[in-house]
């Protein structure tokens, strides 16, 4: 069993939780969209450091709020994306060595 910040499970509970975060468009989209942050508005925190705030992912997507948390929520369950809040946003960012780490688990495992 492997043990994660975001979650506990074995290695194919996590891959089949990547995959499913990966089946839909718009999330596949929100990740592409992260890798340049500097892409999004400005904000008071920068984005590099605390991620992108999801107001703007939101209005990006061109979603309502609920399905734009309900998105990241999906995307961070699965590790992929890491979050932080600041005041009263959450804000979110790519996690590269999760991204990375479900590229290698591809190669090997399928």
């Amino acid at each position: 069993m492997r043990y994660h910040r975001w979650v506990i499970a074995d290695d194919v509970d996590l891959l089949a939780a990547q995959f499913k975060a990966l089946s839909n468009p718009t999330r596949v989209a929100i990740l592409r969209w992260l890798k340049d942050p500097s892409d999004f508005p400005p904000q008071l925190e920068p984005a590099e450091d605390v991620g992108v705030c999801l107001k703007h992912i939101q209005a990006r997507a061109g979603v309502s709020q609920s399905t734009a948390s309900q998105y990241m929520a999906t995307l961070q369950q699965a590790g992929l994306v890491t979050s932080t809040r600041v005041g009263q946003w959450t804000h979110y960012k790519r996690n590269e060595d999760r991204i990375r780490q479900l590229g290698h688990d591809v190669l090997g495992e399928l």
